[in-house]
């Protein structure tokens, strides 16, 4: 096993992986140790363009929160946010805005650890050490409670979160729990991973991740769908991301569904 850096929180494990430290390995990030690496290393031998597929989904991220800029949003909260890499939330946000209001949340040490650290001295942006099913957790943390009026319109984002919640633990529920409390005008952003078109892929990934922290289940299109329900989707509706608002022609791909993951927007009414 790999010497423990001074800066790692304890109660974290190096001996099993972790989804976010493998998603932080696959854009190129620093904050990922060995264990991480060889699950990684074994995803990329299946599945060579599962670098694209991250690069992606951030690329969506940002998107979004564009798009949540232009329509006057200015507080987000980003659920399952990952290890804190180039283009975060805060970053988009306050180039546009400097007053805008960013939180975190992650159930990854790791992942809060490193934006404790990046988001030292920014007094508009913070995170929490939590669970998304924690929602008082969550939304009453002293965090949350300084930085996000729920009385006034938000940007909830799930990206790449909701396709390591089984069905077990009631994601529509979460949803809905959330939903509740976001103020009308407010929005929740998803991505998530499918079988629905190349489904060799994500089956490769979703055996590989099955013995990590963060199993993996697909859900397809309409159950995507589904767990939007609660909201008015943005067009152009639950798409594959490279087809969500592209910045140019050229980022579409010329098969989009070869991106295995799909994105949606919707606006609570």
């Amino acid at each position: 096993m790999e010497s423990r850096p001074n800066w790692l929180p304890k109660g974290v494990d190096l001996e099993v992986p972790s989804a976010a430290r493998c998603y932080d390995y696959y854009l190129g990030g620093a904050h990922n140790f060995a264990v991480d690496r060889e699950l990684a290393r074994k995803v990329e031998a299946a599945v060579p363009n599962v670098r694209d597929f991250a690069q992606n989904n951030r690329a969506f991220l940002r998107r979004v929160v564009r798009h949540l800029l232009d329509k006057g949003v200015r507080q987000f909260l980003d659920i399952g946010s990952g290890i804190p890499t180039a283009g975060n939330v805060h970053e988009i946000a306050q180039q546009v805005d400097p007053g805008a209001r960013v939180v975190y949340v992650d159930n990854e040490p790791v992942a809060v650890a490193h934006a404790e650290t990046i988001l030292d001295g920014n007094d508009n942006a913070d995170v929490v050490h939590a669970d998304a099913a924690d929602i008082s957790g969550v939304l009453d943390s002293p965090q949350v409670r300084r930085l996000l009026d729920f009385d006034q319109p938000v940007g909830v984002l799930m990206v790449a979160l909701l396709h390591f919640v089984p069905d077990s633990r009631r994601p529509d529920e979460i949803i809905g729990a959330y939903h509740d409390r976001m103020a009308p005008g407010s929005y929740l952003g998803v991505s998530h991973a499918s079988t629905d078109h190349h489904p060799e892929s994500l089956r490769r990934i979703i055996d590989l991740y099955k013995n990590s922290s963060n199993p993996v289940v697909s859900r397809t299109r309409q159950e995507v769908a589904d767990l939007m329900s609660r909201f008015e989707l943005v067009e152009p509706g639950v798409v594959y991301v490279p087809a969500w608002h592209p910045d140019t022609d050229e980022d579409v791909w010329d098969e989009p569904e070869r991106s295995i993951v799909y994105g949606a927007l919707g606006r609570k009414i």
